[in-house]
């Protein structure tokens, strides 16, 4: 029983420190030069970093693979960088998260959440800027490495209009 309850704090420490990392990482990459686009997907065209592709694809999702992970690129076109549209629907549909962050400058508004799941060892990571986000299940070891990629993606969208 006591192994038990000090395998619990040592999980929880751990997500804690890896939520605050992955914060502190995504709003330094949400302030970083946009990546340049690199794939196209209809009107959306996007950065997508090597070893990720494209699994499919339809008018407003991309599953993007990187060997086991699977991520879920949604684009609203309707809506543009500095739009809170996403970031609201996306905090709607939790009773409550873990992680939630807001980050703003020239007219972005970023964002990431954190949902644990009930196993503990996985968590719901959305990533988003303005109408696009991107989210993925991750491990809370991954969580700082996948925040950084996963906001190098969404904040390279741009949409034709």
């Amino acid at each position: 029983m006591v192994s038990i309850l000090l395998l619990t704090a040592c999980n929880n420490t751990s997500f804690k420190d890896e939520s605050k990392a992955s914060v502190k990482t995504a709003k330094a990459t949400f302030n970083e030069q946009e990546k340049k686009p690199n794939q196209k997907s209809g009107k959306t065209h996007f950065y997508l970093p090597s070893g990720y592709s494209i699994k499919d694809k339809s008018p407003n999702n991309i599953i993007l693979q990187n060997g086991a992970d699977t991520y879920i690129l949604f684009i609203n076109p309707q809506e543009d960088s500095s739009s809170d549209v996403v970031y609201s629907a996306t905090v709607d549909q939790y009773k409550e998260l873990d992680t939630n962050e807001k980050f703003t400058n020239d007219n972005k508004l970023g964002f990431l959440t954190i949902k644990q799941l009930k196993d503990n060892s996985l968590n719901e990571l959305t990533i988003g800027v303005g109408g696009a986000k991107i989210t993925t299940q991750a491990k809370t070891s991954n969580l700082n490495d996948d925040a950084k990629v996963m906001m190098e993606i969404v904040n390279s969208v741009e949409t034709e209009k």
